[in-house]
């Protein structure tokens, strides 16, 4: 039936030129997305595992000194790296998606190793200069004089478990959660972009408690490895790269100390 605009009863013919029956199924999409993106944020998974913690007996700092406790830290980072690939890979499997496609794509691990390791350097050099310089522009944004983490560090056994947390739970981890919400954002909110902005700017937020500066600068590496995903399309990088980064953060405090910044 063909549509004529003063026939009563008629239906307003989409603007755009789209079905209701398409927009409803973006408006799904979307919204399916941005679900996946909470849930996937790591605050759900976090929270419910410092509630089974807490019912264990376990807390997040110790009653001599006040420090954080290791034990609590590693537990938590581990779990949660389990917990929370576990759900990304439930999830695209229902949404009938390829988790090597999306994760390793057609790249060579021969190729994407070397070329995160190459990067760690330059991205310590650029952290570095940026924290100098927003000290020296914006000293009040230094407003943790030590980072807490370094409480992590105070014998040998603390060290190895801290490395494992920083090397897990943030080199692999971080990487392939970063990956997956870019995904959701890429093709249903807002763009690749948008979600290299959004990803980077929480991740930033998530450390602040080791510093305002602290925070941009992570920012700004979040940018860059979830760039590096992006351009190469595959985790394999993004992770050598952050877990050589944390790595050599590790070392320089255990051999320099907490001013070497």
């Amino acid at each position: 039936m063909s549509w004529h605009p003063d026939t009563p009863g008629d239906p307003v013919p989409p603007v755009d030129g789209a079905s209701p029956a398409r927009t409803r199924a973006q408006g799904s999409a979307r919204a399916r997305a941005l679900l996946e993106v909470l849930l996937c944020s790591g605050i759900p998974t976090q929270l419910l595992i410092v509630q089974v913690l807490a019912l264990l007996g376990q807390r997040p700092f110790l009653e001599e000194g006040g420090r954080l406790n290791i034990i609590w830290v590693f537990t938590l980072s581990l779990a949660d790296t389990v917990l929370l690939l576990g759900l990304m890979l439930l999830i695209l499997r229902y949404e009938g998606e390829s988790a090597r496609d999306l994760f390793l794509g057609r790249r060579r691990a021969a190729t994407e190793i070397p070329l995160g390791i190459v990067t760690v350097i330059p991205l310590l050099v650029l952290t570095t200069g940026l924290i100098l310089l927003v000290r020296r522009l914006a000293p009040w944004l230094h407003n943790v004089p030590v980072n807490p983490f370094a409480q992590l560090l105070q014998s040998p056994l603390e060290a190895w478990l801290f490395a494992i947390v920083a090397l897990i739970g943030g080199g692999v981890r971080e990487e392939f959660q970063r990956a997956f919400l870019i995904s959701r954002f890429e093709r249903h909110l807002g763009g690749a972009t948008t979600g290299l902005i959004v990803t980077s700017a929480a991740f930033g937020v998530g450390h602040v408690v080791q510093g305002l500066d602290a925070g941009i600068a992570t920012a700004v590496l979040g940018l860059a490895w979830g760039a590096m995903y992006l351009w190469r399309r595959s985790v394999l990088a993004p992770v050598t790269s952050h877990a050589g980064f944390n790595g050599q953060e590790i070392l320089r405090y255990l051999l320099i100390g907490p001013g070497s910044v």
